[in-house]
């Protein structure tokens, strides 16, 4: 068994080696990049990413960050490819292929086939010397010193390499596009993630039950009001349906302390008269904001200056937004 020591330094030397290949890949950016993005931005196809062996799971993963981003992107296994697969190539996709060395067996019998075709090729490749770099139309530049690994052969710093190189890739093309938060939230519909981006306060509030109470009604009433809708709050209204306070089971508590007597109190008597609100069509996020910021549980919510419901923080615990 390594010692403490050895063990943190080790770890300590991966990263450091890794941040220094993800270092050099930026010095290393040329113009080939910019031709790539642009070529990608006018293709009226899609990115196929091809790859073999660790390079291929890099290759997965650029195609996942690409699709969510607003660039359509398949990928194409290199062994697969030369076995059927090639048909998923269109005449205006773009083709990445990522390798280490360039040099391998499936990507000298690939390479051939895919210039045939006559797409733009692009190599991401960490050997500028090999057959893929040049073959390729542009070259994708994921040069690095040497493995994380101690025997310099299992794929870890040109792994790394070749990943940052495919975010760099997909965030350029992203703000090319313009590709915003809108756009971002179309993509991604499912899981706390989407809801950030697409669930709105009035989603929220009408899920739940609508309190509300008149300023002249008695505290009994306020008390039935609060207990029977479960939310810990109740909004107090006019007659036009206009908030003018709220009465919290803090308000309520507090009201038990300061008097003696309860019976000819009103609801206008305890209601707090700056209530926290926010619009029905605001982001339920920001919604969590608001409540995180004021340290409070509920959240009136208002449709232009009329009541529309209550927001309670376990609203925004159960949709996983917390």
């Amino acid at each position: 068994m390594k010692s403490k020591k050895y063990i943190i330094q080790s770890a300590i030397s991966t990263l450091e080696l890794e941040a220094a290949a993800i270092l050099n890949v930026a010095k290393n950016i040329n113009d080939d990049f910019e031709k790539v993005v642009s070529a990608i931005l006018q293709c009226d196809g899609r990115v196929i990413v091809t790859g073999i062996g660790k390079s291929a799971i890099i290759a997965q993963k650029i195609v996942a960050t690409f699709n969510s981003t607003g660039t359509p992107a398949i990928f194409m296994h290199a062994a697969d490819a030369i076995h059927g697969d090639l048909g998923m190539i269109q005449r205006n996709d773009v083709i990445i292929c990522l390798s280490k060395s360039g040099n391998t067996p499936e990507i000298k019998v690939l390479v051939p086939l895919l210039k045939t075709a006559g797409n733009k090729l692009v190599g991401m490749v960490g050997e500028l010397g090999s057959f893929l770099a040049d073959q390729a139309d542009l070259i994708l530049n994921t040069s690095f010193e040497k493995e994380a690994c101690p025997h310099n052969l299992a794929p870890t710093t040109s792994t790394t390499a070749q990943l940052a190189l495919g975010d760099a890739l997909a965030i350029c093309l992203l703000e090319c596009r313009e590709f915003n938060e809108s756009d971002f939230a179309k993509y991604h519909p499912g899981g706390s993630l989407g809801k950030k981006l697409y669930l709105k306060a009035k989603d929220l509030a009408l899920s739940n039950e609508k309190p509300s109470i008149s300023p002249s009604a008695p505290v009994k009433d306020v008390l039935i009001e609060i207990s029977k809708n479960r939310l810990g709050a109740v909004a107090v209204v006019d007659a036009k349906n206009n908030v003018v306070g709220v009465i919290t089971d803090g308000d309520i508590r507090r009201m038990l302390e300061n008097n003696n007597s309860i019976a000819n109190l009103k609801a206008e008597d305890i209601m707090g008269r700056t209530p926290k609100s926010i619009q029905s069509d605001a982001l339920a996020i920001d919604a969590l904001h608001i409540i995180k910021e004021n340290n409070i549980t509920q959240l009136l919510v208002l449709k232009q200056n009329t009541y529309f419901g209550i927001i309670h923080l376990h609203d925004l615990l159960n949709e996983g937004i917390v």
